[in-house]
């Protein structure tokens, strides 16, 4: 872990901050019953959705970022994803306890995120966090998104915050190899979606936590 006296706390935002899977889970299957598939279960889509675009596509239809079709996928699944951006998106339970309390101490808080910033913002709006949050990265913020620590050293550059005193919260292993990369103390978010690699007691994070609340005893 960082130094004691931690003044920032940046979040990952799907997976960890919000539930975005119903949202990007819904689009996926509104993608498939129009190409004529049937619907998959969230319980088979929700290790992907951290992924993105990616994850989905790699899930929904086998397809890789180089795989001829792809490009024309992504593009419409985007589609469908912006007409549903936050339906049935919501901060996870006992997050919102954990930004007041944040706030509360006065330890500054934001999201990096490697969602586009078309998304990030209108998102971040919508769950009443957009004025609250000292920064909002995205993954189109930087020309290098996560695990590459950029997005996470232009956070701490907005919040006037040095990384070894922040801690980044992550429910995937890029979450935490761009913070440790950055020089932040990493905590693994084990609600979260986790990807299908490597467990998440092998990522190497600082620390990792069941529930949003948690976090609260680490600062």
């Amino acid at each position: 872990m960082p130094e004691s006296g931690i003044r920032a706390v940046f979040f990952d935002l799907d997976g960890t901050l919000a539930d975005t899977a119903p949202d990007l889970g819904g689009a996926l299957n509104e993608l498939r019953a129009e190409r004529g598939r049937p619907l998959l279960e969230m319980a088979v889509l929700r290790p992907h959705v951290s992924a993105g675009t990616r994850g989905m596509l790699g899930v929904g239809f086998g397809l890789k970022p180089h795989d001829a079709g792809y490009d024309e996928h992504a593009k419409r699944f985007l589609e469908l994803y912006a007409q549903r951006l936050c339906v049935d998106t919501r901060l996870f339970e006992g997050m919102p306890e954990v930004l007041q309390e944040l706030e509360r101490r006065r330890i500054a808080w934001g999201i990096v995120t490697n969602k586009p910033a078309r998304f990030t913002e209108p998102l971040a709006e919508c769950l009443k966090v957009g004025g609250r949050a000292t920064a909002i990265v995205s993954g189109d913020s930087t020309p290098n998104p996560k695990p590459a620590p950029d997005g996470l050293l232009l956070a701490c550059a907005k919040a006037g915050v040095p990384p070894r005193l922040t801690l980044y919260v992550g429910d995937d292993l890029r979450d935490i190899q761009a913070g440790r990369t950055a020089g932040m103390g990493t905590v693994a978010a084990a609600w979260g979606y986790l990807g299908d690699g490597l467990p998440i007691g092998q990522w190497g994070a600082d620390a990792v936590i069941a529930t949003p609340l948690e976090l609260l005893a680490l600062l």
